[in-house]
């Protein structure tokens, strides 16, 4: 209930205003304000290189970028991103209107982009949906974003779901697309950030929540389903691991190895980074099926700190020698791609 709150008193105080979004000038711009539809603007998008601006306010739907809407930003007007909010409430097992089946996983997303070229910027993507408002559920993952498109990339975006937050996926099973994130906070329980993407996260903010369950581990932090040909998966650099939960309740991270791609060879790296007590440190990696043991995949760390990071049972926590970590930065992830930082 908590989240719920905190989303809808914004949204309470709004006064409505019309329903399509407004052109500024000739420029390739167009501005959404409270009332209107952020997907409207999307669909109003004709070819590349628009900027939508949504202006503070709560926007109550479901948005996805399809892949003809290349090179689009979405941004807030303010340079707070708590100020705007794009949030919905699907799950993986909530039923569809029309009576043909569940959404699934993917279909969960409150914001979904298949477009190349994506930039996000000063925005919170949410997914409100509550375990215990739903009983009846089973299929609990519901996703905050969910992002297949080559270069795409976040800046200061707050990510807030509970289960599977942010889905970093590629538009296909051999294509390597590429992600950045920085200054981003992300916030979930299970498995909330995990895909098959090549996804740097630089100087973001991961934090674990509270979890009212009576087993350990609550969850974990990445689960990466990283394809076997792609010698870059997830990577963690110079950010912070922090929790709301009890000391030593989560896990940093669970191989991914999806039924529809047996082949996958998760690869996660996490370096320069502070890991709060939050996180087991005497055994900080699970498994999340036992025919693939977390330490036959490609999990690393190198120069983290803190007390998540305590190294007290070596062969628990692979790390890589200083020669090693140049080949697990920014640039060698993204190649000739230079985001925005």
């Amino acid at each position: 209930m908590r989240r719920r709150t905190l989303l809808g008193g914004l949204a309470a105080g709004l006064t409505a205003a019309g329903t399509t979004p407004a052109r500024a000038g000739s420029r390739r711009v167009l501005h959404v304000r409270p009332g209107d539809s952020v997907q409207a603007a999307v669909d109003a998008v004709a070819g590349p290189g628009w900027t939508i601006v949504v202006h503070p306010g709560t926007y109550r739907e479901v948005v996805k970028v399809p892949a003809d809407k290349a090179e689009l930003t979405l941004r807030g007007a303010t340079c707070d991103p708590r100020d705007t909010v794009i949030v919905y409430d699907n799950a993986n097992g909530t039923p569809r209107p029309d009576g043909s089946g569940t959404y699934g996983t993917a279909g969960s997303a409150t914001f979904a982009s298949a477009a190349p070229g994506l930039t996000v910027r000063d925005l919170t993507l949410a997914n409100d949906w509550l375990r215990a408002d739903h009983p009846d559920i089973t299929g609990t993952q519901a996703v905050a974003a969910y992002i297949t498109g080559d270069r795409s990339s976040f800046g200061h975006v707050r990510f807030l779901a509970h289960q599977d937050t942010l889905f970093v996926d590629t538009t296909a099973l051999d294509a390597f697309d590429r992600q950045y994130f920085h200054h981003c906070f992300i916030e979930g329980d299970v498995d909330f950030v995990f895909g098959r993407a090549t996804a740097v996260f630089e100087d973001c903010h991961f934090h674990t929540l509270r979890r009212d369950v009576d087993f350990t581990p609550k969850g974990m932090v990445f689960a990466p389903s990283t394809a076997r040909a792609n010698p870059h998966g997830i990577l963690a650099v110079r950010s912070r691991i922090t929790s709301g939960a009890e000391d030593g309740a989560y896990k940093l991270a669970r191989p991914w190895v999806p039924s529809y791609e047996t082949t996958a060879w998760p690869s996660l790296v996490v370096r320069d980074t502070w890991i709060g007590p939050g996180i087991d440190p005497v055994a900080p990696y699970t498994n999340m099926r036992e025919q693939y043991p977390w330490q036959t995949m490609r999990f690393w760390e190198y120069r983290n700190g803190g007390p998540g990071a305590v190294i007290t049972v070596p062969e628990n926590r692979p790390r890589l020698t200083a020669a090693d970590a140049r080949s697990h930065t920014r640039r060698a992830y993204l190649g000739d791609w230079r985001p925005y930082a």
